[in-house]
């Protein structure tokens, strides 16, 4: 849009009366067009009316004549009185932010026209204030910068300066600021989240965090202040508003939910990090030159309400202290704030995988990836029932959709209900990272409009499609999942397994171990005899032997694990074994098996699942592979850790039959126990 000039034009007003709002924040947003009219008419005797919570905003200004308070609950008798003493003020300007009747009815040569239709280009209310101030004078948004509707008083920078030599904080010192506190509850993060978030600036960064807020605050800041550890320092209830204006201007970030603090530093132009729930970024966002906003885009979101119609706040509730914590590294390193929704229109994205663990869990860097490029999106994934220990907590993750294809789910009507409650999500993007037909069908009826795979298995329903070649087996599993991020456009270098560690299940580890008198220093061996299909699993006898070889070589306990399918052959290589083997077959969970495998030094199985497991918690494996299909091989299902390896010997076979191999899996057995105990001894090293 069109700037004006900076030159000022002569004075064409003697009084000016400018109504703002009642609530702080509603009042700071009105600055810039208060900052307009002083640097414009420096002469005028501007009359500022605001509420008695923004009083302290105007009162002292040299640049302002008078100050009045109004108290929108008085009784009529009073407005009346009020309106008589205005109108003998003769004002030649009234400049009504309020909407209020005397804007309406108050004589003025010039007025502010309420039916002015505002382009929709200009969202932001500081800017949809200063276009009707700048509309009424007939003139251009002019480009404001001087910043003098805030007086700041030198009684105010002492009293400041005080409070942090009292805390011994320097003028070297950096300084975070920490708003908690919010006039609506819907716009409130949890007090929790906040503690966690301090907790982890602590660890990373050499600042002094303060808390900040008014009295209504003083409760939930102790308790933050207290769960904290005891070193964050609390200002609530100590300083006013000038003051803690004058602390802004020192520190180095504030942090905060949508509130009048944020948008006292937003008017400072001070780095803002600003935390948003159900209202507008767009109209309601931090303002200053260096911000960033922490959210999650919700179907429902911003809905403006003042309580949530569903009773869950998951606007907020979703927004991950991790989260926060990255955008505040970005302020503070002096990087760019991360990429925010690039593209507006993906804003919800779905990631579909309902085939194995381990399938899954080799997806799990898709989602990183996603979450790095947008932040603010809400992410869900779409799993089949076992799967969803794999990715439940994972932190880049908002929600777990849980689709039961062999049981709650089997039926078509069943699966059509499903994608209409799908549907209601109002996801923007669906990734289908295994081609099945019911993954696109359920996409495809949930109406998502943008649904990216493989062009395989009723592949013609979706949008995007890549040539699948899977079966080629050119390439690691994880790097086709990747290939539909980097259709998006999105360069990916990170591809770190994650699975959650869990305490309940690290708690159960503890007991386990104390159980059988498993102590920190031992060396712990594990091994998993089972697989999914007979043509992925060694001789029982040989996993006996590598066991027994490695305990007396290396002093290993040995640990036995398998799913409840496996149990016969858990009990078979038990029962082969000369050394003590603790049987943990069919006992453990996803969570608990990776807080097991994760205390081990080794973990020797065939190709499965808890390959992946033990690799994304950083335990070396051996992973033993038949078969001779390419789609199926090492190069593709491998393990993915710096010392995993694998062992996979070509016996000659021209076809693999895979399960229905007539040459009793002579590739299987071709693998050697000498072969894993020299692979055992290479990692061992």
């Amino acid at each position: 849009m069109k700037r004006s000039s900076s030159k000022k034009p002569k004075l064409m007003f003697e009084k000016i009366l400018f109504i703002t709002l009642s609530n702080i924040g509603d009042c700071v947003l009105t600055l810039p067009s208060l900052d307009y009219l002083i640097s414009r008419y420096p002469e005028a005797k501007i009359t500022v009316i605001c509420g008695v919570r923004a009083r302290e905003l105007f009162e002292n200004n040299p640049c302002i004549g008078r100050v009045i308070i109004y108290n929108k609950q008085s009784k009529l008798k009073e407005k009346l009185r009020l309106f008589n003493v205005l109108k003998k003020e003769r004002f030649a300007a009234v400049f009504d932010l309020r909407n209020s009747f005397f804007g309406l009815i108050l004589p003025a040569r010039y007025r502010i026209n309420h039916f002015l239709l505002i382009p929709p280009g200009i969202k932001h209310m500081k800017d949809r204030h200063l276009f009707k101030v700048a509309r009424c004078l007939k003139q251009d948004i002019p480009a404001i910068a001087l910043r003098k509707s805030l007086y700041i008083k030198p009684h105010d920078e002492e009293t400041v300066n005080r409070l942090l030599v009292e805390q011994k904080i320097n003028a070297q010192d950096k300084i975070i600021v920490i708003a908690s506190s919010a006039r609506s509850s819907t716009k409130r993060w949890p007090a929790m989240r906040f503690t966690a978030l301090i907790r982890d600036l602590e660890k990373e960064q050499a600042a002094k965090i303060i808390l900040v807020g008014d009295k209504d605050d003083i409760a939930v800041n102790r308790q933050i202040a207290e769960s904290s550890g005891g070193k964050v320092i609390d200002f609530t209830g100590k300083t006013s508003i000038l003051e803690l204006s004058a602390l802004l201007i020192r520190s180095r970030l504030l942090i905060t939910n949508d509130s009048a603090t944020m948008h006292l530093a937003s008017y400072l132009d001070k780095p803002v990090l600003a935390i948003f729930g159900p209202t507008s970024n767009a109209e309601y966002g931090p303002w200053s030159s260096k911000s960033s906003i922490a959210k999650r885009e919700i179907f429902c979101r911003p809905c403006e309400r003042a309580q949530c119609r569903f009773g869950t706040l998951e606007c907020l509730q979703l927004v991950k202290s991790e989260d926060v914590l990255s955008e505040a590294r970005r302020i503070l390193n002096n990087l760019e704030p991360g990429t925010r929704n690039p593209e507006p229109e993906i804003k919800r994205i779905l990631i579909v995988r309902t085939d194995r663990i381990g399938d899954v869990l080799i997806s799990t860097p898709v989602i990183k990836a996603l979450r790095d490029r947008y932040p603010d999106a809400f992410i869900a994934m779409m799993v089949s029932p076992y799967a969803k220990e794999i990715i439940a907590g994972n932190p880049y993750l908002d929600q777990v959709i849980i689709y039961d294809k062999e049981g709650k789910h089997k039926s078509w009507i069943r699966s059509i209900k499903f994608a209409q409650n799908l549907k209601k999500k109002g996801f923007d993007l669906a990734l289908i990272l295994h081609p099945a037909n019911r993954a696109h069908l359920v996409t495809y009826l949930a109406r998502i409009p943008r649904r990216i795979g493989y062009s395989r298995k009723m592949g013609f329903l979706l949008t995007d499609k890549l040539t699948h070649n899977k079966q080629r087996g050119e390439k690691h599993e994880l790097e086709y999942n990747l290939d539909l991020v980097r259709y998006l456009g999105i360069d990916t270098e990170e591809k770190a397994l994650h699975i959650p560690i869990k305490h309940e299940a690290e708690v159960w580890a503890d007991k386990l171990f104390q159980e059988h008198m498993i102590k920190a220093t031992d060396k712990l061996l594990a091994i998993h005899p089972g697989a999914s299909c007979p043509s992925k699993i060694w001789p029982l006898v040989r996993f006996a032997q590598v066991a027994d070889a490695l305990a007396k070589k290396h002093n290993f306990k040995v640990l036995v694990i398998a799913g409840p399918r496996d149990l016969s052959r858990a009990e078979e290589v038990v029962k082969n074994m000369h050394a003590h083997a603790i049987n943990l077959a069919g006992k453990t969970s996803i969570a608990q098996l990776a807080s097991v495998l994760k205390r081990c030094n080794l973990f020797i199985s065939n190709d499965s699942g808890p390959v992946h497991i033990a690799t994304a918690v950083g335990t070396p494996v051996i992973s033993i592979f038949g078969r001779k299909q390419a789609g199926l091989g090492p190069k593709r299902w491998g393990p993915l850790g710096a010392k995993d390896k694998f062992l996979h010997k070509d016996v000659g076979c021209i076809e693999c039959l895979a399960h229905n191999c007539v040459k009793g899996f002579a590739c299987l057995k071709a693998i050697s126990v000498e072969d894993v105990l020299e692979a055992a001894e290479s990692i061992l090293k």
